[in-house]
């Protein structure tokens, strides 16, 4: 016969204990960290964001979930293009800072390296690569849109190590870990 702590694995938590269940859960899958970027209404519009995917090879497609109530979410919905800083162990300060809630929209890019795609969006220069997107499609699940952009263009970056996101840290690969 099971004993109580048997009997109660896998069975629904309350909401609290729930979410926080979720959240543990989410947290322990590593994932890489980018920025994203657009232009929306002449002005720049970026954001950390670690759930980034690849979708398709052909054609060439990656999604970014976009939490609606995040200012960049009415961006990146009227944006003709959008951009994907995939990001090097080098690049932590730019990822904190672009988590930032609240920061200035005027001049945050400025003390960034940062150049710009063909089509005028700003990608770091602190980068493993960069992918510049047209979206293809928006969809929307719980709280965030899932935009999913054909890629038009990829740039290999000059870093050679990932920054990575894992239980609410920014972490680096262990040394000698490189390929």
């Amino acid at each position: 016969m099971p004993d109580e702590a048997e009997a109660t694995q896998g069975q629904k938590a309350p909401d609290i204990e729930a979410e926080e269940l979720f959240r543990h859960a989410m947290g322990s899958f590593a994932s890489g960290v980018t920025v994203v970027s657009c232009v929306a209404n002449g002005m720049d519009h970026v954001m950390t964001a670690s759930a980034v995917s690849s979708v398709s090879l052909d054609p060439p497609l990656i999604l970014v979930c976009v939490n609606r109530s995040a200012r960049f979410h009415a961006a990146i919905s009227s944006a003709p293009t959008w951009a994907v800083s995939v990001l090097s162990a080098e690049a932590k300060l730019h990822a904190e800072w672009f988590a930032t809630s609240g920061r200035q929209l005027a001049g945050q890019l400025d003390s960034v390296p940062h150049h710009r795609t063909p089509s005028g969006t700003a990608v770091l220069d602190q980068t493993l690569a960069t992918l510049e997107c047209k979206t293809q499609q928006q969809l929307r699940a719980g709280d965030h849109d899932i935009v999913i952009g054909r890629v038009t263009s990829v740039d290999r970056g000059s870093g050679t190590q990932p920054l990575l996101y894992w239980r609410t840290q920014y972490r680096e690969l262990a040394t000698g870990s490189q390929p």
